[in-house]
């Protein structure tokens, strides 16, 4: 059964907690920012604090909104999102990784939200395992986290960085909440270097994850951040924002080597 509600956010979401009450299973769908920014108040009140298995679909986040500007921006939702009691935050990394996760986010009892990602993909993915990463490959010297649309990108700057005979592990998140922080740990104990790629704000989102999950364990290790830091991104198409804003695999693999030489030197003395 379908309902439109037109552009009646906070209405929706109303509207699915109601749902829920009855015993049914909502998924609602609406642009990214204004799902989550809108509705905040109405996500978090009438959803979360009664644990309702209402289930968020964002359209078009981070990056996917290319052509917009920031009012029609979402760079901040897995921050608002996971900082809710309850909620799971979930990013596939394409169309193919979505289609496999929904089933279970669907069954899960708890309130989910999903950046949905329509982009189809390169990669022929593992079976998703509720709470578990998909590791792509391991390495020695630099592990590359990342969720969502960024993944080809990812796939690409490792390409790059085995070419500079660096030794690459590369993760695809999946879910960011629950997170597989053994996955985090395990990279963080092996490696010289862990980079985070996100299309979101700095704060809030993976990279505070994982400063979140070594700090738990009492580790530390030297970390990378590829993000948006005190900015909204430029807009345009696609590959103009990505080549703009550094996201592209040339610029990231630079980067990444750049800094490795750095903790080199540092090392050396």
């Amino acid at each position: 059964r379908f309902i439109d509600t037109g552009i009646t956010e906070q209405t929706m979401v109303g509207m699915a907690a109601g749902l829920a009450l009855r015993g049914r299973i909502p998924i609602i769908h609406a642009l990214a920012p204004f799902l989550t920014m809108r509705a905040f108040e109405f996500i978090r009140t009438d959803v979360g604090i009664a644990n309702l298995p209402v289930k968020l679909c964002g359209y078009i986040p981070g990056f996917l909104s290319d052509g917009n500007g920031p009012t029609h921006q979402s760079i901040e939702d897995v921050s608002l999102m996971r900082a809710i009691p309850g909620m799971q935050v979930f990013a596939p990394a394409d169309e193919e990784d979505m289609v496999m996760m929904l089933p279970h986010i669907w069954n899960s009892p708890h309130p989910s939200y999903i950046r949905a990602n329509h982009k189809k993909g390169n990669y022929s993915h593992a079976p998703y395992e509720p709470g578990k990463a998909e590791v792509i490959s391991e390495g020695n010297d630099v592990t590359l986290l990342v969720y969502g649309f960024l993944f080809d990108t990812a796939l690409q700057t490792k390409a790059l960085l085995e070419q500079e005979g660096l030794s690459v592990g590369l993760v695809n998140m999946r879910s960011l909440k629950p997170v597989d922080e053994e996955v985090i740990i395990l990279s963080a104990l092996k490696d010289t270097l862990l980079v985070t790629i996100e299309d979101h704000f700095l704060t809030g989102g993976l990279y505070s994850i994982v400063a979140e999950t070594l700090l738990k364990s009492r580790l530390s290790a030297n970390v990378f951040p590829v993000a948006l830091e005190e900015r909204w991104f430029k807009p345009g198409l696609l590959s103009e924002v990505l080549e703009h804003e550094a996201f592209t695999a040339k610029h990231i693999a630079a980067n990444i080597i750049n800094e490795i030489q750095q903790i080199k030197i540092i090392h050396n003395g």
